[in-house]
């Protein structure tokens, strides 16, 4: 046992914990809960934690449904009991999936990213990641009828009229409570729109960070009454939520993306990390946005790419190069702007890592930046100006997966067959319902 392990079983005694909650995703990032008994954690340290993978979809077959939990103890923090809703004392740790011979499963999105991170390291690459969390606080209204927000305040508007009060404050004091560092909170654009902002971390690390925040989110908004949703467009009128995403690689101490000689402080590891990203953007959009409505955020722009852009301080660009503390070393990272808030961090993170790397590995050249407002053009102005639209449908996404060699490469063979199969479904379902608009609009004919 090690001293992590160690360190866990003390906290436990000494804390009076309870239960342990040991937390995974299913590929889509949906998370996943096993409530253990404190007796149970030394040997589930030990020798894992067994459950039934083939009741997860996307993980196992019938035939090989045994599968193992490995709780990570780095992970290990307390939940606080005014958000998890109990008077008994809980904590929580992700696992890593196993199977019984204890090889890493092929099914387990946190294995994907953990890949890039060694392959980073192996480049002598660390990959901080620091997102900025945006979600609708809205009525609880019954599952499928329109929505209604809070509130109908603006960006950085002083809300004093929320059905959740002091809802904010109270899920940064959850989240620092869980050792997760924030920077920022405020009111975004449209009315119950909300956005917190993470302080960086690795980029492992952050994608535990990310699902923690939704469930403290979803959490504490049900103690108030109210729902969270991180639906990438629940509202046709107002802008989507994003999760915009700040990346940076390390060597050591130093940061591989600053050149203090450059004149915006970037250096040509930096300049080929953004034009991979670029290059491999219609391949890994599927993934950054996976669901039928991320889609209904990105072609309509509002704040989101439309195009394959990178710009300076152009927030209608794809990747993003903040100008804020040129000289400071440790400051200096890029934006990725098209990921949303429902997106798996952990299959989005590591398809962004694995193009950005690629993209150093390979030398990419980049294109001058984008000055435009790029979402403000027409899409016969952008390819006159020539910009290529990013995808906007599922369909269109599915249709770059399906044919990349090196996305299934960095998702593995069984996740990339799964995720699409699973997908074209959604797709499918989608587009062969009946809507309210084609009966208001064709009945007549």
């Amino acid at each position: 046992m090690n001293s992590q392990q160690e360190f866990v079983l003390n906290a436990v005694e000494e804390r009076d914990i309870r239960f342990i909650r040991l937390w995974f995703t299913d590929i889509t990032g949906q998370l996943k809960s096993v409530m253990m008994s404190t007796n149970e954690l030394e040997g589930a340290f030990e020798e894992g934690a067994g459950f039934d993978g083939s009741s997860i979809e996307g993980f196992s077959r019938i035939s090989e449904s045994d599968t193992l939990m490995l709780p990570d103890p780095s992970t290990f923090q307390i939940i606080p009991t005014d958000v998890d809703l109990s008077d008994l004392q809980a904590a929580r740790m992700f696992c890593d999936v196993v199977m019984p011979d204890g090889q890493p499963s092929l099914a387990d999105p946190r294995q994907v990213l953990r890949r890039q991170v060694l392959a980073a390291a192996d480049n002598g690459f660390t990959c901080n990641a620091s997102p900025e969390i945006e979600f609708y606080l809205v009525k609880d209204t019954p599952k499928g009828e329109p929505l209604v927000p809070t509130d109908y305040g603006g960006y950085f508007d002083q809300s004093t009229n929320l059905d959740a009060p002091s809802f904010r404050r109270r899920m940064m004091q959850a989240l620092e409570e869980m050792g997760i560092v924030t920077e920022f909170s405020h009111h975004e654009t449209s009315p119950g729109q909300q956005e917190i902002d993470l302080r960086h971390a690795d980029v492992l690390t952050m994608a535990d960070n990310v699902l923690t925040f939704r469930y403290l989110a979803k959490q504490a908004a049900a103690h108030a009454g109210v729902r969270a949703t991180f639906m990438p467009k629940p509202f046709q009128e107002y802008a989507g939520s994003a999760m915009h995403t700040h990346f940076s690689l390390f060597e050591g101490d130093s940061n591989a993306f600053h050149d203090p000689d450059d004149e915006i402080s970037l250096s040509k590891t930096g300049r080929h990390f953004i034009a991979g990203i670029l290059h491999h953007a219609h391949e890994i959009s599927a993934v950054t946005n996976q669901w039928v409505n991320s889609y209904k955020r990105l072609q309509f722009g509002n704040e989101a790419p439309t195009a394959v852009t990178w710009g300076i301080s152009n927030r209608s660009a794809l990747v993003r190069v903040p100008t804020y503390r040129l000289h400071k070393a440790e400051s200096r990272r890029i934006e990725v702007r098209s990921l949303d808030s429902a997106a798996n961090p952990y299959l989005a993170y590591a398809a962004v890592l694995a193009a950005g790397l690629r993209g150093i590995q390979e030398e990419y050249p980049l294109e001058e930046p984008a000055e435009d407002n790029v979402a403000g053009l027409t899409r016969r102005e952008r390819r006159a100006m020539g910009y290529k639209d990013l995808p906007s449908s599922l369909d269109e996404a599915l249709r770059h997966l399906e044919k990349s060699e090196f996305m299934a490469e960095v998702l593995g063979e069984h996740i990339f067959e799964f995720f699409l199969r699973s997908k074209w479904e959604e797709w499918h379902t989608y587009t062969e319902q009946i809507t309210p608009w084609e009966l208001r609009h064709s009945t007549d004919y």
